[in-house]
């Protein structure tokens, strides 16, 4: 027969007490789970770490093509979205430098309006290509401030009736010094304006719109006033006659033609790309003024008008003969200082615009 034990005994005791303590750590490790349920219900579900994001952006490339001819300048690639029309004319002059961003005008279309520096490139894009048309500014700028001086004075040649008399007109005797200084005053704008287009070839950026404001109010300007004076019914003839009028016609028509011969003769070293040596004299005798002084051209140009002036012998021509003078001699002076920094021993003996002084 089995012997019941006694619930007093020592070993009783400690039986209950194992089984109590294994009960107690049964409904703690009960309690903990479902208190670490609840914590993970209430939180909610869990996220997912968020993903890197790569970052594509999608660059444009910009055709550069003359307005002219149609071909293709050059490439502009790798342009952001972001990027202004100034950006891409700055990158446009990195890859052709002789083309500064203030005379870069670009057009949309062929014949359509010049696009701001602030457009976007963005907001012009259909593709991933765009394409502009190019127009050179600086040339543009020249013609219209040549072309005003041209004009104007033939409209005071044909003595219109809104600025002469025309009684006063009929009755007053042409003297030929008028007729000749209308065809040396024209013949000077021609000339520039046949270099403008088929000799020049700009290198700097003379062409933001208050610098072409400024140049053609002093052009046109002037040539208004010098033209209302010589072509007027009353203007009276030099006072030396007609030997003053023979001798700065003929030192008019020399300086033309130097200046003339001397921009052909810097284009031809310029297109030659041969920039290691200073300009030398030629064959040519209006080419040797370069054994004298550093800036010919200037020295030509300051002739015409003191001769032009000294021709009509007016009060307007010799102002603006002055202050064409000083102009030059300017000009002269500063591309002089960059001449002795590029050609010291060939320039040091020279003068800058007028020989010994100068």
């Amino acid at each position: 027969m089995l012997k019941r034990q006694n619930p007093s005994t020592p070993e009783h005791r400690r039986d209950l007490a194992a089984d109590g303590g294994a009960l107690s750590m049964s409904h703690n490790d009960s309690r903990s789970f479902f208190s670490l349920s609840q914590l993970v219900l209430s939180a909610g579900r869990i996220k997912p770490s968020p993903a890197l994001k790569h970052s594509k952006i999608t660059y444009f490339e910009v055709e550069i093509v003359d307005v002219q001819s149609k071909k293709q300048i050059c490439i502009v690639d790798k342009v952001p979205p972001a990027s202004t029309l100034l950006d891409v004319k700055h990158k446009f002059h990195k890859a052709c430098p002789q083309w500064y961003p203030s005379r870069v005008g670009l057009q949309l279309e062929h014949n359509g309006p010049f696009l701001k520096d602030s457009v976007s490139i963005q907001s012009l894009a259909v593709s991933s290509i765009v394409t502009l048309y190019f127009t050179d500014l600086g040339q543009q700028f020249f013609l219209t401030e040549y072309t005003g001086p041209l004009l104007i004075y033939l409209l005071f040649y044909v003595r219109l009736s809104t600025i002469y008399d025309q009684v006063e007109s009929r009755k007053s005797f042409r003297h030929p010094v008028v007729h000749l200084a209308c065809f040396c005053h024209c013949l000077h704008y021609i000339r520039h304006l046949l270099e403008t287009l088929f000799v020049h070839k700009f290198s700097e950026g003379h062409t933001p719109l208050k610098n072409m404001i400024k140049g053609c109010a002093f052009y046109w300007g002037f040539t208004s006033w010098i033209a209302y004076y010589i072509n007027h019914p009353r203007y009276t003839p030099p006072s030396f006659g007609h030997k003053q009028v023979s001798y700065a016609a003929l030192a008019f028509l020399m300086c033309e033609a130097g200046n003339h011969f001397i921009n052909v003769a810097l284009a031809h070293q310029t297109n030659s790309g041969n920039r290691t040596c200073f300009p030398s004299p030629t064959y040519n005798p209006f080419t040797w003024l370069f054994l004298l002084v550093s800036c010919p051209n200037y020295t030509y140009e300051a002739g015409s008008w003191i001769s032009f002036t000294v021709m009509t012998q007016t009060l307007p021509a010799g102002i603006f003969a002055f202050l064409m003078v000083i102009q030059m001699s300017l000009w002269a002076q500063k591309k002089h200082k960059v001449y002795l920094k590029r050609f010291y021993p060939e320039v040091r003996r020279k003068a800058a615009m007028i020989p010994i002084i100068f």
